[in-house]
């Protein structure tokens, strides 16, 4: 059924026999004419799958202009991406561009007559193509896009972002392109299936579930660093290995300790220059041994080969990170070999549950983000920069057509706009609407070049060498903390010899050995998912896991289970009592994650009342300073009253964020603001669901039970 050129790239020149269940389904559900979620294991032949239906079309039907715009949440997934695209696009005639930061700028275009049939972008460059009419006039012909890597936007304002680039795409093309969604872990697909298509017409889920396959696991248990540092050189010397880590403070940390004894290793996170990050991709293309310590940077799809073992340094947070993880292992033919390197009792029981829920085929659902006011600031001072003048009806109308805000009211975007008008962000001209002297004194540098992302680029300085060599990027708090001295970066030691506050620089030299670790705020470890914590509650329970662990691992894990109390239920919350010498503290034992507890832990706090000292974790909340007798019972009240507050006796308790937290928060007015925090940094609708629909059972009192 394939055009004839397709067919002789795949048959003669990738030696294919036949497609995949994948990419036959795929197709058939593409040239139908739907919106498309591919959802297929890592290396299942997802890109392929969108591929092959698109260049059939564009062979066949021969588009001018950009006929397929592919859309990648990183800059390294493009620059992976392009030889495979290439391979289907070059022998066909077909032609390809791709756009992003790291793109020299007299290649981020084409000349008249030019214009590539697939443009590979990023959203925040594709902002910035928007902007260019010119340029725009090629997308007119626009028939399909590719989302690569959905899951990493459907949370984060990005794909509120990704949204308004979607609907403006298809105003351009004045049709509705089609959208074909790539992604290997999604929990609740036919949602966000139907928030990528948005209904504007057929919509066809493609899932295919991974073979089954031989899998490894095995367990290092050791309460010393050192320890575990000898455990990761054992396993990594000679091999093809990825060392995972949950920050990149850990990854220095791990480089610095092992460099010297293992061959070939390099590092990979975001704050790593790219050149580095580059470096340690194509390792793993030659002969030998190689080795990768990184973050999550390598857990989407970049394709760094085949390899022999993942070694994950401390569970990580959620199911899907854990999938993504094990899947850069096990391909060609071989069993998936993961490493676990845990400190203690309590990190195994947390790589047990995400073991569960894998094992069962549990993957935490995604949320998009429900009051999403930043990025409507943001789009309201984009229209502005793109029209330069316009009225305040059309500038309403012009942001409420945009699908995530369609269910905004008038009087919400009115308020904003009357609210930027006070503050200096729009200037009026009788009727007429313009970006104002803020907007230009906030956003303005390099033609409003902040407007065009979300990102918010944060206080960061560049490190860079005498010579010009950028080494990577540091947080601003670590520099002017550190005035000098020695540090680890890329996995070298450098010393910070000046900065300059006013170009966000730092120039490094070469340091000593002996040396403190750089650190970075935001972007780091975010705790376990609510469904890993209701996983270890699951396993508190029953008293152990069903998983076949060694004999040591079944007694650690069975060991730490008998030190939590013993009436812990399989769900709800848990209220106990306990004495430590002459005091008394009360447990609640939540397993709902970090920011559930948070909520609960301020809600409490005001509740209670008095001098009482509340904290949380991932799985409990603890309180002090409540009194003397029967705290426990107070608190397990105190939580029966939460359950029935409303909503604006929740918001009156919560502090607000400062507005600089977001990047157009200072646009905001302070409802909206107000509005923003409470939804998307405390959750409050979802976490009040949650504690009014879970039971709360009082436990009897104990000595001094350990907390998890």
């Amino acid at each position: 059924m394939l055009h004839e050129s397709l067919q002789t790239i795949l048959s003669q020149r990738m030696g294919w026999t036949e497609l995949r269940e994948v990419q036959e389904h795929s197709y058939k559900a593409v040239t139908d004419g739907n919106d498309v979620l591919i959802i297929a294991p890592t290396a299942g032949g997802k890109s392929e799958a969108a591929l092959i239906p698109v260049i059939d079309n564009l062979l066949r039907n021969g588009w001018p202009g950009i006929a397929c715009l592919y859309l990648s949440p990183l800059k390294a997934l493009i620059n992976d991406q392009e030889e495979r695209f290439s391979n289907f696009c070059l022998p066909t005639g077909l032609t390809l561009i791709k756009w992003h930061g790291d793109v020299p700028k007299g290649d981020r275009s084409w000349k008249e007559g030019e214009t590539p049939h697939i443009l590979m972008i990023t959203p925040e460059s594709l902002e910035v193509l928007l902007h260019e009419p010119k340029l725009t006039m090629a997308l007119k012909n626009l028939r399909f896009v590719i989302i690569d890597e959905l899951h990493a936007f459907v949370e984060s304002e990005r794909g509120v972002h990704v949204k308004t680039l979607l609907y403006r795409l298809d105003r351009i093309a004045k049709h509705p392109i089609q959208r074909l969604g790539l992604s290997a872990t999604v929990g609740n697909p036919d949602e966000i299936l139907s928030w990528l298509s948005d209904h504007r017409h057929g919509e066809e889920l493609v899932a295919i579930p991974a073979p089954a396959k031989q899998k490894r696991f095995s367990f290092i248990i050791e309460a010393e660093e050192p320890g575990r540092m000898e455990s990761i050189i054992r396993y990594v010397s000679g091999k093809k290995a990825l060392v995972f880590v949950n920050s990149r403070r850990e990854a220095e940390n791990i480089m610095g300790a092992i460099s010297s004894r293992v061959g070939n290793v390099h590092i990979h996170h975001s704050s790593v220059s790219t050149p580095m990050r580059k470096a340690a991709e194509e390792a793993f293309s030659k002969d030998g041994g190689a080795c990768i310590i990184c973050t999550s940077t390598l857990e989407l799809g970049i394709d760094i080969g085949d390899l022999d073992v993942v070694v994950q340094v401390g569970p990580p947070s959620s199911v899907s990170s854990f999938l993504q993880r094990m899947g850069r292992s096990g391909r060609r033919g071989k069993a998936a070999h993961v490493v676990w390197v845990l400190e203690g009792a309590c990190e195994l029981l947390c790589s047990v549950a995400i073991l569960e829920c894998a094992m069962h085929h549990k993957v935490e659902p995604l949320r998009p983000l429900r009051q999403p006011y930043n990025v409507l600031a943001q789009q309201m001072l984009l229209y502005l920069h793109r029209t330069k003048r316009t009225t305040r009806k059309q500038l309403k109308n012009a942001l409420r057509a945009l699908p995530p805000f369609t269910k905004v009211s008038p009087s919400v975007i009115g308020n904003l706009i009357s609210h930027a008008i006070e503050y200096g962000y729009i200037t009026t001209d009788g009727d007429m609407l313009m970006l104002g002297e803020q907007s230009e004194q906030a956003f303005g540098m390099a033609n409003y070049r902040d407007l065009y992302s979300v990102i918010s680029r944060g206080e960061t300085f560049r490190a860079v060498t005498p010579d010009g060599e950028i080494v990577g990027t540091l947080d601003a708090r670590f520099v002017s903390g550190k005035s000098g001295g020695d540090f680890s970066l890329g996995g070298r030691v450098w010393q910070m010899i000046k900065y300059d506050e006013g170009h966000n620089l730092v120039v490094v030299v070469p340091g000593s050995e002996q040396t403190s670790r750089a650190f970075w705020t935001g972007g780091g470890y975010s705790g376990f998912s609510p469904l890993v914590c209701a996983a270890v509650q699951e396993i508190i329970a029953r008293k152990g896991t069903a998983l076949p662990l060694p004999i040591r691992e079944q007694e650690v894990l069975a060991g730490r289970i008998r030190r939590l109390p013993g009436q812990i239920p399989s769900a709800g919350l848990c209220v106990q009592e306990r004495k430590i010498g002459g005091k008394v503290e009360v447990i609640v034992f939540s397993f709902n994650g970090a920011a559930f507890n948070r909520l609960l832990t301020i809600l409490l706090s005001r509740q209670l009342g008095g001098k009482v000292k509340v904290r949380y974790s991932d799985f409990i909340v603890l309180i002090r300073n409540a009194g003397k007798d029967g705290i426990g019972q107070k608190v397990f009240e105190a939580l029966l009253a939460i359950r029935d507050f409303d909503q604006d006796m929740i918001r009156s308790y919560l502090p607000v964020l400062p507005a600089n937290t977001w990047k157009f928060g200072s646009v905001l007015p302070a409802n909206l603001l107000e509005d923003l925090v409470m939804s998307e940094h405390y959750n409050i609708m979802e976490c009040m669901a949650t504690l009014r629909a879970a039971d709360v059972i009082l436990l009897g009192n104990e000595e001094k039970p350990p907390m998890i």
